[in-house]
């Protein structure tokens, strides 16, 4: 159904192209619009309601289109997305006048799930990593999660690997099985992007899921990682676009990426490429080859000094289930940013002080902090293994003194009257050799939060909160239509009147909306 909307989808595009030329319109209009009612007869009427769908129609903001002005991009100009997992951000990156893609926004990601790592099986809870092509067909206006589009998982190499799952999406929410979840304002100006993205002839945007920023920093904190190898690999597509600012051209071989691969000098005819096959012979161009080339050098010489340093391996977590960017656990009682960065206690008090790009649900379920010891990482080098800083855990304590934060945060309504958030865990360090009569940091802290279980002899300590229900299921990602229309978001870049509404009217749509455009052949 989703490919049939997007097909829709182009042929009112066409229509509306075809429009704003008078000397093409008499002579082409009246079979372009036969072709489309074709198309619309065989699909459910809400399924295909894309052009008139008041949440896949929202403008993007005033603000956004004078920040767009600011960097010398057009409106329409195509897009690209990265993603990074540990980092909890997804940046959207605008094509410039000059041919060449600049940061346009960074977003915090409300919720993703899963470990760092790729997707290998339905059920896993896995988010994907890797590259991915997101086409018309895949922005589904009718999501259940307010709005969304499809990751595109599996693609060729996945399946080339037998890897499964389907619908893995970015939606809104804020809530994940296998998805990345932003907030429902989040999503709608992310779509919006991409709407008119597609709008200026881009026949597909380019979605890049990474587990971190490629770094040498983080490499070498992760080197023992079992899913290395397939991080170096994708870490070349990263440097490809790090050393031109061009969407990468991905192909796929003997189960492995390729970017930017060309013809050969001698060759006659353009690479043939199969993700289970044999290589075709191929190239890639000297200038991208040497500047990427002398980046991975770069990045070599500075991870062998990191490494050489002793810098910690990350600690292999256990029992956490994806993350949250900090900006929303602060906000989260007994917030926990999992496996995403985290940040100190005092972080967290202020960031609560701060506006939330968007709207967090009550049913949102945020990761479990690990109180387990580090596990220890696979041992493929000699390394001082070195816990990383414990999740940041907020403990709600009886105490009503609190600090000048907390009792601000009162006063203002942002908590309740009789609990105040505590400092973050400190951090738990690997000893080879621990001393037997002291306990661990994590036992310590196991015995400090094991006072707030469920189950605990309350009798002898402070009053303790009730546990967070479980998050309620979730019907499936798509082929659900809301009964009645939800209401719209506003945007998250802000500006006057951005995405407001008087109640009863009906939404305003811009000169720039599917509806207005399509309106020919409705």
């Amino acid at each position: 159904m989703l490919q049939r909307s997007g097909f829709a989808l182009l042929a009112r595009h066409v229509v509306g192209s075809i429009l704003n030329s008078r000397s093409l319109a008499r002579a082409l209009l009246a079979s372009v619009a036969l072709a489309t009612s074709i198309v619309l007869a065989g699909c459910d009427t809400d399924q295909v309601s894309l052009a008139t769908n008041a949440k896949a129609n929202q403008p993007v903001s005033p603000k956004l289109v004078a920040a767009m002005g600011e960097k010398d991009m057009d409106l329409q100009s195509p897009i690209l997305i990265r993603l990074f997992k540990s980092e909890a951000e997804l940046e959207i990156w605008k094509q410039t006048r000059s041919g060449q893609f600049a940061l346009l926004k960074t977003y915090p990601i409300c919720r993703w799930s899963g470990d760092l790592g790729p997707k290998v099986r339905e059920g896993d809870r896995q988010a994907p990593e890797g590259f991915y092509s997101i086409n018309p067909s895949q922005m589904n206006p009718q999501s259940a999660y307010y709005l969304s589009f499809n990751t595109g998982f599996p693609n060729a190499f996945d399946k080339a690997l037998g890897r499964t799952g389907s619908q893995l999406m970015v939606h809104g929410d804020c809530s994940s099985r296998g998805c990345y979840a932003m907030t429902d304002e989040q999503i709608a100006e992310i779509y919006s992007l991409g709407r008119e993205s597609f709008f200026g002839g881009q026949k597909a945007f380019q979605f890049q899921a990474y587990p971190f920023k490629m770094t040498p920093v983080n490499m070498a904190k992760h080197r023992n990682n079992p899913n290395m190898a397939f991080w170096k690999m994708i870490k070349e597509g990263y440097d490809h676009f790090e050393v031109t600012r061009q969407e990468p051209k991905v192909d796929f071989c003997e189960r492995k990426y390729v970017f930017d691969a060309a013809k050969a000098p001698d060759a006659k005819r353009d690479p043939v490429f199969d993700a289970s096959a044999k290589c075709p012979a191929y190239v890639i161009p000297e200038d991208i080859a040497s500047a990427v080339r002398e980046k991975e050098q770069r990045d070599e010489a500075e991870y062998n000094k990191l490494v050489a340093k002793g810098t910690p391996v990350a600690r292999m977590n256990t029992g956490i289930d994806g993350g949250m960017n900090k900006i929303f656990a602060a906000k989260i009682p007994e917030g926990s940013t999992g496996l995403s960065e985290g940040a100190e206690g005092n972080t967290l008090q202020m960031l609560a002080m701060s506006k939330a790009p968007g709207t967090i649900p009550g049913t949102v379920n945020p990761p479990k902090p690990n109180l387990e010891p580090a596990a220890a990482a696979p041992q493929q080098e000699p390394v001082v293994a070195v816990a990383a800083p414990a999740a940041n855990t907020r403990v709600a304590s009886a105490d009503k003194s609190g600090g000048f934060f907390s009792n601000l945060g009162r006063k203002m309504g942002l908590g309740a009257a009789d609990t105040t958030a505590t400092t973050s865990a400190p951090q738990a360090t690997a000893s080879v050799t621990p001393a037997p009569a002291a306990p661990s940091t994590a036992s310590r802290l196991r015995a400090a939060v094991t006072r707030f279980v469920p189950g605990h002899d309350k009798s002898k300590d402070a009053p303790a909160v009730a546990a967070k229900p479980a998050e309620p299921a979730k019907p499936a990602e798509t082929k659900v239509v809301a009964a009645t229309r939800p209401a719209l978001k506003p945007s998250v870049s802000g500006g006057a009147g951005d995405g407001a509404q008087l109640a009863g009217a009906a939404p305003v749509v811009s000169s720039n909306s599917f509806d207005s455009r399509f309106g020919a052949v409705k």
